[in-house]
């Protein structure tokens, strides 16, 4: 190969895509936006749609309701799902799954991402790499590191303790390269102590390429190099999107004017830059494409198939979570009321749309409405709006033109008039919402809903609170209400899985992969000043350190509205007495923690066995609990099984910051069994020698 040759492989030819070499019939690159369902074409040099005809996929559920599953096989089936639908499009390349840590619950972007404990994130990150790839079509995770908030993210610089970085930050990345051998991954818009996570020597060439033996490609997010130096020598492979912020176009700019482009190549050929810097980025870039699309082995994929469909539905099933059932309130069965009241402009809006790079063209979406009468008859259902969001601007928030006492006063008619009232809403993707670009401004639930529901409450106390959103939310009206529902983004197949769930022909059995605070000062990130979130615009500084999530409300003894790992069932569960291999144990063993998991109800339902352990006394502190296992198990009525887990040296072991190295220390460690964070059904304890 030429050095021309080489140097393009480096760099975008489009807007999502980056040149092969024709002379030897290698094939350029193409990437698209994934995670959530494979995005339409765009124009060669613009973010609008190239309007085809035949590039509306498949929606699926947001990777919130995917972690909210708690279970490995419904992620491996997501990553072959789309998968395939990627290999139908032709993509080299799914930008996705995204693993960066819920740190805030106004970050615009946590509904891409898979919560707040890294051990969970790890887990289920690694077979959703392993279902994308078996199509030969190339993972990106992202956004390696660190992109945690969307205000300022294009400048904002990260200050956080390396033991911070390495306990909750970088394990999904880690488990990412080390077990799902991902072959692509994206780096971030922020910096890290000053440099640019996409030409960043620490994270890129140290940690990801030298200490963890990632063979892959580095992609930049788009718009996210700033500096020829950094990106020849910071470890990035290819620049995508620069001159953009990510999503607008500021003016057009000629390819060959990007900084791994023709400055690149000026200075390999005068000596600047090693030719090894090269041939390495273009040896990486080769691979991935004997990976992909020159792979002999490589499948082939579908397009919107009925497996999809019942894929996408299985999945947003199983994700949904059960948060307030009030004396069996529900679920409601086909027939027990005449009128069924439904109220929310979430019943009825499109949540595919949307977002930013995750907003999709899909084929279909069921609404929750349309659902519900597909379930109980159309003449059972009535339905008002309630409440109204307005037109998504980029960059704004435009008010609605409906008059909002209106909208109140024509629902308040139509719960009164009802048996039961399920209220649909939540946030909706809108810029402020859960959107890229903009994080939330508040807690509380936008667009008046919260003084809604309160009123609805007033004239009818059957209600259901069904939420969809990827972020959590206050609910002031909580003790007045009987029962609430978290159902996220589910996509494609949203209203027909909350119909099954809500009708009881399925069982929910999600669990929360987030702990919903009372109030936002209660959250880590917020115990703090400004400058701990969301920063002076140029530093933020991560003050609550490794106490994220329910390892900040344990360790100071804050309740919350709902706990990490929460989630109920329409039937019961008896966990039984944990039995452990062995009292004491040496770093080289490992120790088997079994427990008898019965269903004592009446109808099949799953549960999630979730294994935390604490360091009794340790040289760092710790949080008084970490995530270390969890199982998730299906009973018929009274059937019993045993759950297992095994525990090893590594998952005793915390990062020394001053050593450089994880340490497991010798002492007792207390394990704790549990159907949540904050609901401990077993302990046990053993010594580490």
């Amino acid at each position: 190969m030429t050095l021309e040759e080489k140097a393009a492989l480096c760099h975008a030819q489009s807007k999502f895509s980056s040149k092969g070499v024709p002379r030897l019939g290698i094939p350029d690159v193409w990437s698209a936006d994934g995670s959530h369902g494979v995005s339409d074409e765009k124009l060669w040099d613009e973010w609008s749609g190239a309007q085809w005809t035949n590039d509306s996929c498949t929606a699926f559920p947001a990777l919130t309701c995917l972690a909210a599953t708690f279970n490995p096989d419904i992620s491996r089936l997501y990553g072959k799902s789309i998968g395939e639908e990627a290999l139908y499009r032709n993509k080299t390349m799914l930008l996705g799954p995204g693993v960066n840590i819920y740190r805030t619950p106004l970050n615009g972007r946590n509904f891409e991402y898979m919560g707040e404990d890294p051990f969970l994130a790890s887990r289920m990150v690694v077979p959703y790499i392993q279902g994308v790839q078996s199509n030969g079509v190339a993972a990106c995770v992202k956004h390696f590191a660190l992109n945690n908030q969307e205000i300022s993210r294009g400048e904002i610089n990260v200050n956080i303790s390396e033991r911070a970085l390495h306990e909750i930050y970088l394990p999904a990345f880690k488990a990412a390269v080390q077990e799902g051998n991902v072959w692509s991954i994206m780096g971030a818009y922020n910096k890290i102590w000053g440099v640019h996570c996409c030409h960043n020597d620490l994270l890129l060439n140290k940690i990801l390429k030298n200490d963890w033996k990632f063979d892959g490609v580095v992609v930049s997010d788009w718009g996210g190099v700033h500096n020829t130096d950094q990106a020849v020598n910071g470890g990035l492979d290819i620049e995508m999107g620069t001159y953009t912020n990510g999503l607008t176009t500021q003016g057009h700019f000629p390819f060959s004017s990007y900084y791994l482009a023709d400055p690149f190549l000026k200075g390999i050929k005068s000596g600047e830059y090693e030719i090894s810097k090269l041939d390495d980025k273009a040896a990486r870039i080769l691979r991935m494409i004997l990976r992909t699309t020159m792979s002999v082995n490589r499948p082939f994929g579908r397009f919107v198939s009925p497996e999809h469909s019942l894929a996408a539905r299985q999945i947003a099933e199983e994700g949904v979570v059960l948060l307030k059932n009030d004396k069996q309130f529900l679920p409601i069965t086909q027939g027990k009321y005449k009128k069924i009241a439904v109220i929310g402009e979430n019943a009825t809006r499109s949540l595919i749309l949307g977002g930013g790079s995750t907003s999709l063209k899909a084929a279909y979406e069921i609404s929750p409405l349309q659902g519900l009468k597909n379930k109980y008859g159309e003449n059972h259902i009535l339905y008002s709006m309630g409440y109204a969001s307005g037109r998504p601007l980029y960059g704004a928030e435009e008010p609605s033109k409906l008059n909002i006492d209106s909208l109140q006063n024509a629902a308040l008619a139509v719960a009164r008039d009802a048996d039961v009232v399920l209220f649909i809403g939540g946030l909706n993707k809108n810029y402020y919402q859960d959107c890229e670009s903009g994080d939330r401004k508040s807690l509380s639930l936008p667009f008046g809903q919260d003084k809604l529901i309160q009123a609805i409450q007033r004239v009818n106390k059957n209600v259901a609170v069904i939420l969809l959103s990827g972020n959590a939310v206050s609910m002031p009206w909580l003790d007045k209400v009987p029962a609430v529902v978290q159902g996220w983004y589910l996509g494609s197949e949203a209203g027909n899985a909350l119909a099954d769930i809500i009708s009881g022909e399925v069982n929910p059995s999600g669990k929360l992969p987030i702990s919903f605070p009372k109030k936002l000062e209660d959250v880590g990130a917020h115990a703090f000043d400004k400058l701990s979130y969301p920063g002076d615009g140029v530093s933020v500084y991560y003050k609550e350190d490794i106490l994220v999530g329910y390892r900040w409300y344990d360790t100071k003894n804050i309740p919350v509205l709902f706990p990490f790992g929460y989630g109920l069932s329409y039937t019961t569960f008896q966990y039984g007495k944990p039995v452990i291999s062995s009292k004491s144990i040496t770093p080289s063993d490992s120790l088997v923690i079994k427990i008898p998991i019965k269903n004592t109800g009446k109808v099949v339902g799953k549960e999630t066995v979730q294994l935390y352990i604490n360091d009794e006394k340790s040289s760092l502190s710790r949080p008084v609990k970490e995530l270390k296992g969890f199982k998730k198990v299906s009973l018929g009525p009274g059937e019993e099984k045993t759950v297992s887990f095994t525990l090893k040296k590594e998952d005793l072991s915390y990062y020394d910051d001053k050593e450089n190295k994880w340490v497991a220390e010798p002492g007792k460690f207390n394990i704790m069994i549990g159907a949540s964070a904050t609901d401990i059904r077993g302990r046990e304890d053993f010594i580490l020698k």
